[in-house]
């Protein structure tokens, strides 16, 4: 079984980690455990963004931010899969230049040591050439860099599916089995 960890910074978007939480309570017969944990700024704009506090789901374990006993914060807990979503640009540059200043940066700098799966879904645009050169470096390391960039081709009619069609790849990046819209 799969123990996944969910890191939601300050960057706008907090819709898609509200969708990838959902998308993770519908199949748990596909993994062991989920840890959540936010910055402080995640939970601001996940009020401001989403009209309502973040709220605790009883089936995932979370954590602060600066609780380096949270298991994930070393190699031996063997959690297979960190992603990051959505990811600030600041939590980028500090994961990509080895600033273990959090229990996300130090749960990423986990996951690339360990040669596991550590997928960052920055939100913000435009791309500045330390943006770009810092995905780079993740990438370089191991890390999957999916921006949320929507799809179209399903003809999303809400906004929820528009940020779907980034969480459903999100999802098939993680390994998880889920329905999505696939090119024919």
């Amino acid at each position: 079984m799969r123990k996944i960890v969910v890191a939601i910074t300050g960057s706008s978007g907090s819709i898609y980690a509200k969708l990838l939480l959902d998308a993770l309570a519908q199949i748990p017969n596909q993994w062991d455990k989920v840890g959540v944990v936010l910055t402080k700024n995640a939970h601001i704009n996940w009020k401001i963004e989403l009209e309502s506090p973040f709220a605790k789901a009883d089936n995932f374990d979370f954590y602060e931010n600066d609780d380096y006993f949270a298991p994930f914060a070393s190699g031996s807990a063997k959690y297979d899969t960190l992603i990051v979503i959505p990811s600030s640009m600041g939590t980028l540059a500090r994961i990509a230049n080895g600033i273990s200043d959090s229990l996300i940066t130090r749960a990423a700098d986990v996951m690339l040591k360990e040669n596991r799966k550590l997928i960052i879904v920055p939100r913000e645009m435009p791309f500045s050439l330390i943006h770009l050169r810092n995905m780079t470096q993740l990438a370089e390391a191991g890390a999957l860099i999916c921006p949320a960039i929507p799809s179209f081709y399903s003809k999303p009619q809400t906004i929820d599916e528009l940020a779907g069609t980034v969480v459903s790849r999100v999802m098939d990046l993680a390994g998880f089995d889920v329905d999505g819209f696939r090119w024919m």
